[in-house]
């Protein structure tokens, strides 16, 4: 009788050795995932890209097409002959965004106030 006391009290500390060790696993997954998680948890990648862009886009003020300088109807003239302007921007630096019409297609290009593209 004594053998079987025995072997039945080393069979329970065994399973309670095993129970310690898988409750250490679990919570040492559940470390893991959580760190996980909590790495992504505030990345945005384009919140700065989206800011920049709403900033420069502001940055421009609409024009009439006829304040557009001269210099630059001629360079618009001499590169795309057969273009209409249709809207015209400025900025405080005094670059232009000008919105083009060819044919059928639209079309945005920027310029100094010299004509440079």
């Amino acid at each position: 009788m004594i053998k079987s006391t025995v072997s039945i009290q080393t069979l329970q500390e065994i399973s309670s050795k095993n129970k310690i060790n898988i409750m250490k696993m679990l919570i040492l997954t559940a470390f893991i995932v959580l760190g996980c998680i909590l790495q992504y948890a505030n990345w945005n990648p384009t919140s700065e890209n989206v800011k920049n862009d709403s900033n420069i886009k502001s940055d421009y003020i609409e024009i009439s097409v006829n304040a557009v300088p001269i210099t630059i109807k001629a360079a618009l003239e001499t590169a795309y002959s057969d273009t209409k302007l249709i809207r015209a921007f400025v900025n405080q630096k005094k670059e232009y965004k000008l919105e083009l019409s060819i044919g059928n297609q639209k079309a945005t290009v920027y310029t100094d106030v010299n004509g440079n593209w």
